[in-house]
């Protein structure tokens, strides 16, 4: 009997091992896992529509627990445990055990990318479909449960630490007062929203000593003379269409638009258009250097990781000097001051005017991308063809950080002080990061 119940366990040995996959860890380690995940990341923030800021606080979080997870597979990078602001020693793997680091990455990814949107569903759906993939390689059962519960404890790690950094309580923090001062910010049409995160300066930094590190110079002094200053900057945005290359603008402007909901008002109908935020157009920009460099798994994971703290302590950053600043938009300007029936080819963002945001992320981010692939990196940005824009050839990433900057002149939605300031302040915020993040 005994001996019988021996074969039994021996046979039952055999068969697992051959339906183990022995080639399991380097299948996993696939980038096109992270890559899926970060898309699906983007689709739910645009179908939630989170601002620009929380957007950017989303997909940091997010980034970190996958790649907090990804680290003890590769013994050259190092925990970012100790470096951000807050975020204590991680959780570590067992000794001695085996793991599958690449899907205890996109657990903890996803744990932390759904607690912090709303369309639990929609990530629920693609876990399924995901994590069947990582099902098919045929890895050893106690490896799957053992990479799942690590993923998972990561997550919760990072979740706790997302939970101290204030953003629960500016939930609470009284709404924008406006202020009727000419100079001001008020809000514009077609929806005339209210201002958007006017507290975010009180979100604790990833890597920043403080929000204001980084202050840009005051802007141009307002005034309404027509010889002044600040009423020439007015006329340059008034004017940025009249040119011999306006179309060439106008595409400029409405490929770097990122504008994440757009209103339309056609009589007492009243809708709008989702799409993806600066942090988005980035993370997509992100995801073909990667592929176009055939960057490994922990390559296309730091790619994300730099790109997404780059762009969320931009936004604490830029807001800091919005809110203090509080500048009237153009739009408000021209029309009160020089032509009553302009409108800007772009719609005016619920936020005051200064910094540019746009100017301020894609000069960070290009900072740390030029870090990691170089200051001649060809590439054509083909993000904005899912809603019908052609692709853009760039030279360096710091070229179409560039484009994306001026691009808030030709939309008419910011004079040059804000973007010429604004990219001097993002590449601050980006050699900064690059200075106090090692993970090599």
């Amino acid at each position: 009997m005994k001996k019988g119940v021996l074969i039994l366990i021996v046979l039952a040995g055999l068969l697992s091992c051959q339906r183990n996959n022995p080639n399991y860890e380097k299948e996993a380690a696939n980038p096109e896992f992270i890559h899926r995940s970060m898309v699906r990341l983007t689709d739910v923030i645009i179908y939630d529509v989170f601002s620009p800021p929380v957007s950017s606080r989303i997909y940091a979080y997010a980034t970190i627990a996958g790649y907090e997870a990804l680290v003890p597979g590769y013994p050259e990078n190092k925990s970012l445990g100790g470096q951000l602001n807050g975020l204590e020693a991680l959780p570590k793997p067992d000794a001695g055990k085996a793991y599958c680091y690449p899907l205890a990455s996109v657990h903890a990814f996803l744990t932390v990318g759904k607690a912090l949107t709303f369309s639990e569903d929609s990530v629920n759906v693609f876990q399924e479909d995901l994590y069947a993939d990582f099902e098919a390689l045929n890895m050893p059962d106690d490896v799957y449960e053992r990479s799942m519960q690590f993923g998972e404890a990561v997550a919760k790690h990072i979740l706790a630490w997302s939970g101290k950094d204030n953003y629960k309580q500016t939930r609470t923090f009284p709404k924008f007062s406006l202020n009727d001062e000419p100079a001001r910010w008020q809000p514009t049409p077609p929806g005339y929203k209210e201002a958007v995160e006017p507290h975010w300066n009180k979100i604790r930094p990833f890597t920043l000593d403080s929000a204001s590190q980084f202050a840009p110079a005051p802007p141009t002094a307002f005034s309404t003379d027509k010889s002044s200053l600040f009423y020439k900057e007015a006329m340059e945005v008034y004017k940025a269409l009249d040119a011999a290359d306006k179309e060439e603008r106008i595409a400029i402007a409405r490929f770097w638009d990122d504008n994440p909901f757009i209103s339309h008002h056609v009589g007492h109908v009243m809708f709008a258009t989702k799409k993806a935020s600066p942090g988005g157009h980035w993370t997509g920009i992100g995801a073909i250097a990667a592929r176009t460099a055939n960057a490994d798994l922990m390559k296309t994971t730091e790619t994300y990781l730099y790109i997404t703290l780059a762009m969320a302590d931009g936004f604490i950053s830029c807001w800091d000097e919005k809110y203090r600043s509080n500048l009237v938009r153009p739009e408000t300007y021209i029309n009160k001051y020089i032509d009553e029936n302009w409108a800007p080819l772009l719609q005016t963002p619920p936020f005051p005017e200064y910094t540019s945001g746009h100017s301020v992320i894609s000069s960070a981010i290009a900072t740390v991308m030029t870090h990691l692939y170089g200051d001649q990196f060809e590439y054509t940005d083909t993000t904005e063809e899912i809603i019908g824009l052609p692709a853009r050839r760039f030279k360096s990433f710091v070229a179409a950080s560039k484009e994306a900057c001026i691009s808030r002149l030709y939309g008419g939605i910011h004079y040059m002080p804000a973007i010429v300031n604004g990219a001097t302040q993002g590449g601050n915020v980006g050699a900064h990061l690059l200075e106090r993040v090692k993970t090599r």
